[in-house]
């Protein structure tokens, strides 16, 4: 009994760690929202992502050189690390070929429905089951970030509902986007109980650096006279935002869920509203706000209802044991009958 408890502490303990490391992640993600927007203003988005890719290939080879894990390579992970890649490269393809022919806050809105689609990837992928609580996050995450993405504020002051239910051309090509980066965090848990964060994570980033790559050679021109600030602006997100990033998720979902990561990605928009107002000047409206605190309380509840559960069945073990012992105790007192 003893021995449970303590694996279920030690267990949640984990889960919590792992779930706060994503949150570093997502945070980062959020904060460079507006270093993409400045750096994409100066270069096309797809050079932009073959060269993030690239560099962040490149420092996570470096490391895994340095640290001498080449050589314990498998063709198992360079399989796995690939489709990841695939997955990574295609949803970021899709957002940025379809925000052409859309606005920033539908493809938002449709690139965060990804967080729907993590549990259903998962009932085939990973045989996983979400439970209530999952589900009851994932509906509040979804619906906040509609609130907070569609500017139903704006809507409200023109009085121009229309424009929320219109079908913009790239709003397909952006729900691409949003099956591709489900996919990416199912596999992602798929592989990270038993592969090499590092190995997998830096062939899925050179999957993803050689497709943006080739993509860049077919569809776009040479650039020249890139300025040092946009190239630091690069290092960071291939190095910090892509290479460190991802490879903190292979590591820690291990301990965690597709589910739970897929929630604390919705937090993504809502860290880069923080820093669009604190940077830009940007500005939301109430409801933008209410959606925000939506996304928050989904991931509240998806993480907290679990482990209330897990409190009440350990109470409930607890006092079984207690209404045990005084029985045992009870018949090892009887008297013991005289040898005849």
């Amino acid at each position: 009994m003893a021995a449970t408890l303590l694996q279920d502490t030690v267990s949640t303990r984990k889960q919590a760690l792992s779930d706060l490391a994503l949150l570093g992640v997502t945070f980062v993600w959020g904060a460079t929202f507006v270093l993409i927007k400045d750096i994409t203003e100066q270069l096309s988005p797809l050079i932009f992502l073959a060269a993030r890719f690239a560099l962040g290939a490149l420092a996570l080879a470096l490391v895994i050189l340095f640290l001498g894990k080449w050589r314990g390579l498998s063709m198992r992970e360079v399989a796995w690390g690939s489709l990841i890649g695939v997955a990574l490269w295609a949803g970021y393809a899709f957002q940025t070929i379809g925000l052409k022919e859309t606005t920033a806050s539908n493809a938002g809105f449709i690139t965060g429905l990804s967080v729907v689609l993590v549990p259903v990837f998962g009932l085939f992928v990973l045989r996983y089951k979400p439970g209530a609580w999952a589900w009851t996050g994932v509906a509040l995450a979804a619906a906040g970030l509609g609130m907070l993405s569609l500017r139903f504020d704006e809507a409200f002051a023109q009085g121009n509902f229309a424009e929320l239910l219109r079908l913009n051309p790239g709003d397909p090509i952006v729900l691409g986007c949003a099956f591709a980066f489900a996919l990416q965090i199912v596999l992602v848990s798929r592989v990270a109980k038993w592969a090499d964060a590092m190995r997998v994570t830096a062939i899925e980033v050179m999957v993803a650096g050689v497709l943006s790559g080739a993509c860049t050679l077919l569809f776009e021109t040479p650039v020249r006279g890139i300025g040092a600030e946009v190239w630091a602006g690069i290092a960071f997100m291939g190095i910090v935002a892509t290479g460190l990033a991802f490879t903190i998720q292979t590591t820690v979902q291990r301990y965690t869920t597709a589910v739970h990561t897929a929630l604390i990605f919705t937090l993504e928009p809502v860290f880069a509203a923080m820093f669009g107002i604190a940077l830009h000047g940007d500005r939301f409206g109430p409801i933008a706000l209410s959606g925000g605190a939506l996304i928050l309380a989904g991931m509240i509840i998806a993480e907290l209802g679990p482990q209330l559960r897990s409190v009440r069945s350990r109470r409930t073990r607890t006092l079984a044991t207690k209404q045990l012992i005084p029985a045992i105790e009870a018949r090892t007192d009887l008297p013991h009958s005289d040898a005849s």
